[in-house]
């Protein structure tokens, strides 16, 4: 009898079934990204990202599964702007996978520290097109979802009206809570931090912090002690009060620099799932001013 109702439902309710099956497979770099996509496609997409939150997406392990995952995928979508250069080609390549549509999602963003003149090793970790954190400006959601909607419109244009709800929504989930992220925040405008990475540079401009200085001397290279002894006596001299940490950074490096110099070092998810109660991308920054005004309160 179960079998025979179920047959009924699909014959009364045949996208019942379509939906279930037909749901787009959707692979991410970073759980950000994935984060957005499943916000905005629902139960239409299956979505799976290679980068966890707890991990730097500079360095990932080109592993055979990820391959196998690009394999059965029809989206892929990528921050871009070579974030994930040293591992995102080799999986591409090994997933053999000519119907996959691979998007870098960074178009529409007011991309940040651009270089200009020669580049080489010698200046550290380079990103020759721009630095490429810009998810941590929660503004660059809005780009984000709506490049995100655009391709999964292509890919299943009977669920348009589906996908452009989804992204109504969320845009003014974002839009809300944005509004309330930099009134809490406003009182902080102009205040001199440091980092230890550059990647904060989105957050800051959002925020109107002022990154003085960092304690990597060279992107993605290890400070020397001379580096080191001078930004202890700058934080000093400035009496600067936070040291940004990603949740994935060296925080014993970190912490030694902040008991030297009086400053508070202060871990903050870079990532979605950078802490286990993050699941969502405005989760992400209810996190980040959290820990931003605990610290300075």
């Amino acid at each position: 009898m179960r079998e025979v109702a179920f047959f009924l439902i699909l014959l009364l309710f045949p996208s019942v079934s379509s939906w279930a099956a037909e749901a787009i497979s959707v692979v991410t770099t970073t759980t950000d990204l994935a984060a957005i996509a499943q916000a905005v496609g629902g139960d239409r997409v299956k979505v799976e990202s290679i980068a966890k939150g707890f991990q730097d997406p500079h360095y990932v392990e080109a592993k055979p599964s990820y391959m196998r995952l690009l394999n059965r995928a029809r989206l892929l979508f990528s921050v871009g702007l070579q974030l994930e250069v040293g591992w995102l080609p080799l999986l591409i390549q090994g997933a053999r996978n000519p119907s996959l549509v691979h998007v870098d999602l960074f178009q529409g963003i007011s991309v940040l520290e651009r270089p200009t003149g020669p580049i080489s090793r010698a200046q550290g970790d380079i990103h020759p097109e721009g630095n490429p954190h810009y998810w941590l400006d929660p503004r660059n959601g809005t780009p984000m979802a709506r490049r995100i909607a655009q391709e999964l419109k292509t890919l299943s244009p009977g669920d348009a009206v589906y996908f452009d709800d989804r992204l109504s929504s969320f845009e003014r989930e974002l839009k809300s809570r944005i509004k309330l992220w930099e009134e809490r925040m406003a009182p902080y405008r102009g205040l001199e931090v440091v980092a230890y990475h550059k990647q904060w540079e989105y957050l800051a401009r959002w925020l109107g912090l002022s990154i003085i200085d960092y304690v990597e001397d060279k992107p993605g290279i290890p400070p020397g002690p001379r580096h080191l002894t001078s930004l202890i006596q700058t934080i000093r001299q400035r009496k600067v009060k936070l040291l940004l940490v990603a949740n994935f950074n060296n925080s014993g490096l970190a912490q030694s620099v902040a008991d030297k110099s009086g400053a508070q070092m202060i871990v903050l998810p870079a990532s979605v799932g950078g802490e286990e109660r993050i699941s969502g991308f405005t989760d992400l920054f209810d996190s980040i001013t959290a820990h931003l005004l605990r610290a300075l309160k």
